[in-house]
């Protein structure tokens, strides 16, 4: 019997019990489906992520307060950082173009009637040339805005229209936790970073923030959540790395661990792509549980129908059915089985990855090669789990065989 005529057989014999074939096959159905979802989406966070950081270019660092392992401990990081360090930056590293120290908070912002709540952030004038916002209109705030701790804001897009609606919002004033805060500009769209949406914010210079909304001093000055820098160019970002290391040390008069760390732009995507790599495989492995658990019920139902057709087995063999004839139907069988049920789980992942692309910000797609890698995946596991019910069958004696039937 030829490898089509067996093929044929398998797939008659597999058609006529639909229900009983769907059962069996669907742990391999929801593996497969988790695999590709989780491929899929971790391959998505991973481009949204880079392009995040890519959107603030490739020469930015962060400063950020306290060890660099705290964070990853939950430790709240002291308040190491101020704004003297900021300006100390920006007058005495050579490597540093733009510098802005940044305090965040979540207040109450209103106008008229409309209230809602935002965050705001309150920075220094380089800010925006640190983060490569446009302006949809007006103008942002100045160090002259910073100097004389103006009640100034700019406004995010996604704010000024819960504010204001389809009216322009320059020239209003708006309230920020009960104070009067003049609109003097509004930023063009610019989508989240890390989670936080930088359209639904409002921009105030820092001293304002510090000394009106919610600052906070420590015997060192006044302290910030973190401190944003622009290298003059690319190759310079090493150099203002070192030199700003350098410099907070001596600030700080640290003789033993940093009380600080640096990120550069390009470390901070190699993280969150480790990050995004490692979730995507242990999500991965989970659902390969689901492949194995498919396989065992493949062997099982296999080694039932091997029973269920011993008097079919007797026959065949008794008219010149050879060994291999029977071991090569019942492992087309198993391969059959595992295949669909691959091909049913990869459609079934892949619709649940565009549906999460279309209500997310992901850009989610389903690359061939792990389509491929599935499908390959589980003929491989109805080749494995279907050898030992094909080589029972296989291995059947005619007159056994049909005397048991």
């Amino acid at each position: 019997m030829d490898i089509r005529e067996s093929l044929g057989m398998a797939t008659r014999t597999l058609a006529a019990n639909r229900l009983r074939s769907f059962l069996t096959v669907l742990g391999i159905v929801i593996g497969n489906a988790a695999v590709i979802g989780m491929v899929g989406l971790g391959q998505a966070a991973q481009r949204y992520t880079q392009g995040q950081f890519a959107s603030l270019g490739t020469n930015v660092l962060f400063v950020v307060p306290g060890r660099e392992d705290a964070r990853r401990r939950g430790i709240q990081p002291p308040a190491t950082l101020t704004w003297e360090d900021a300006q100390a930056i920006a007058t005495q590293v050579p490597a540093a173009r733009w510098v802005a120290a940044q305090i965040s908070d979540s207040f109450l912002a209103s106008y008229g009637s409309r209230t809602t709540r935002t965050n705001v952030t309150g920075t220094e004038a380089d800010f925006f040339r640190v983060q490569s916002f446009d302006l949809a209109g007006g103008r942002f705030f100045n160090e002259l805005d910073v100097q004389r701790h103006s009640r100034v804001v700019v406004l995010g897009s996604d704010l000024a229209v819960k504010l204001f609606g389809d009216r322009s919002p320059l020239g209003n004033r708006i309230r920020l936790n009960n104070l009067s805060f003049a609109v003097i500009g509004v930023l063009e769209p610019k989508g989240a970073f890390l989670g936080s949406n930088r359209d639904d914010a409002a921009y105030i210079p820092l001293t304002t923030m510090a000394n009106q909304l919610t600052g906070r001093r420590s015997p060192y000055g006044l302290t910030v959540g973190f401190i944003s820098v622009s290298a003059r160019d690319e190759a310079s970002v090493s150099a203002a790395q070192f030199q700003m290391t350098n410099l907070l040390r001596r600030r700080h008069k640290i003789t033993d661990e940093d009380d600080f760390y640096i990120r550069t732009q390009k470390e901070a995507v190699a993280i969150a792509g480790n990050v995004t790599g490692v979730l995507t495989i242990v999500l991965a492995a989970t659902a390969g549980i689901s492949l194995l658990v498919g396989g065992i019920g493949i062997m099982n139902i296999m080694l039932v129908s091997v029973t269920e057709r011993t008097q079919e087995i007797g026959l065949r063999k008794a008219i010149g059915a050879t060994e291999r004839d029977i071991l090569q139907q019942f492992l087309l069988e198993a391969i059959v089985l595992a295949m669909a049920g691959g091909v049913l789980g990869t459609a079934v992942g892949t619709a649940g990855v565009v549906t999460i692309a279309l209500v997310t910000p992901l850009s989610a797609q389903v690359s061939w090669g792990a389509v491929a890698l599935a499908v390959g995946v589980s003929g491989t596991i109805g080749l494995v789990f279907g050898v030992a019910p094909a080589q029972r069958a296989a291995r059947l004696d005619p007159i056994v065989a049909l005397r048991t039937a």
